[in-house]
């Protein structure tokens, strides 16, 4: 996997390579890049597909910086600018990043696709986000979450993953997932150090920053999301001055995971849109 060197620390990354459409994939809290494996497998004919790690705690290389929400989003934008990315679709899904990064980096971006994310006040988002947050603040809190959602019959309780999709992800994956925060002292830093240090005003700032954002934009939501409710997804097409919705049933959260056919099909149609 190649890796590029960014002002916080080493960032690994997939790239399909190709002449195509640029299309940068940003995943959630506790996923990596895998997480658009099925997404990239649908899309690779035609499009360069670029996926960075996030120092999300599920990240192999511990950051120089200790990272922060704030920090993550400069991090996004100088990804861009360092491997020289141009008129990019710039997709996320769970977390909010790019609600900011589109707000404060424009210059790169041709479109913008949010998928079931964090938005508004709903930061962090639902029980789930929550009792991450607690695990953080509490000694020995991380180890014991990673416990719990390593053990495979719990993996699918409504605080775990249970609540992120509506079907099982693959034993391999969670556990790609889960190993970095099991065995590596210097990413569980990274991960409290995040969840810590999240500054609940930046989605509701970023908000007000997409009123401005004159390119398309694509909002898809899961009918059936836990996490993020229904109605932020109908409020964020209205905020953004070319913003289109897509909802999708039979999914929670990561779509990715739930109906990767669907959405990419989707991200096809719409870079196609020109």
């Amino acid at each position: 996997m190649p890796e590029i060197e960014l002002s916080a620390g080493t960032v690994e990354y997939e790239d399909t390579g190709g002449e195509g459409p640029v299309v940068v994939l940003l995943h959630g809290l506790l996923h990596d890049a895998s997480v658009w494996r099925k997404v990239i497998a649908g899309l690779r004919d035609g499009h360069r597909l670029v996926a960075p790690t996030l120092p999300y705690g599920s990240h192999r290389r511990p950051m120089t910086r200790p990272p922060t929400p704030d920090l993550v989003n400069e991090l996004i934008a100088e990804f861009l600018d360092r491997l020289d990315l141009r008129d990019v679709t710039l997709v996320e899904s769970d977390c909010g990043r790019a609600q900011t990064v589109a707000s404060r980096h424009p210059g790169r971006l041709a479109r913008l696709v949010l998928i079931s994310c964090e938005a508004f006040d709903n930061y962090p988002p639902g029980l789930p986000g929550r009792m991450i947050g607690a695990a953080c603040r509490i000694p020995g809190g991380i180890p014991l979450m990673v416990r719990t959602l390593g053990w495979k019959p719990l993996r699918r309780l409504p605080v775990g993953l249970g609540a992120l999709t509506r079907r099982p992800v693959p034993d391999e994956i969670v556990d790609r997932w889960l190993r970095p925060l099991r065995t590596d002292s210097a990413i569980r830093r990274d991960f409290r150090h995040y969840a810590t240090h999240v500054r609940r005003t930046e989605l509701l700032e970023a908000a007000q920053g997409l009123r401005h954002f004159d390119r398309p934009a694509l909002v898809v939501w899961a009918v059936e999301d836990r996490m993020m409710p229904r109605e932020h997804g109908r409020r964020l097409v209205e905020l953004l001055p070319r913003g289109r919705l897509a909802e999708i049933r039979g999914t929670r959260t990561l779509i990715a995971e739930d109906r990767p056919e669907r959405l990419a099909s989707l991200l096809r149609w719409f870079v196609a849109q020109g």
